[in-house]
């Protein structure tokens, strides 16, 4: 009986050691998973950078790292992030998008996209 009650309160203050995973209140962060589709993204994934220009407008930034290259629009609502790589001896294409709001904070990729095809400039 006492073996059984040692191991009763071991499994009481292990269970104690537990956490939620959740974030602590009061520790500001609101971090939210969202989910990665393609859906609403056809227009952008696979394009060239002519045709990222001719939807979004000029980028409001152009980042060249090696093969790679970055190209960011930005409007008040979001800002879109697209990686363009290339295959073989092809121009690059883009191959991954990443979008979020201006203050940081996740927005849905399909959603920016539709955003800044209406953003001021474009046409």
């Amino acid at each position: 009986m006492t073996r059984g009650l040692g191991i009763l309160a071991t499994a009481g203050l292990l269970a104690g050691c537990a956490t939620t995973g959740a974030n602590p209140p009061g520790s500001g962060a609101s971090a939210v998973a969202v989910p990665y589709s393609s859906t609403g993204l056809e227009r952008v994934i696979g394009q060239d950078s002519a045709a990222l220009v001719k939807l979004f407008g000029k980028p409001d930034a152009d980042v060249q790292e090696g093969t790679a290259r970055k190209l960011q629009f930005q409007s008040r609502i979001c800002v879109l992030d697209a990686y363009l790589y290339p295959r073989g001896n092809q121009e690059p294409r883009v191959t991954y998008i990443d979008a979020r709001e201006p203050d940081g904070s996740s927005i849905d990729r399909a959603s920016c996209v539709a955003a800044l095809t209406r953003r001021e400039g474009v046409r």
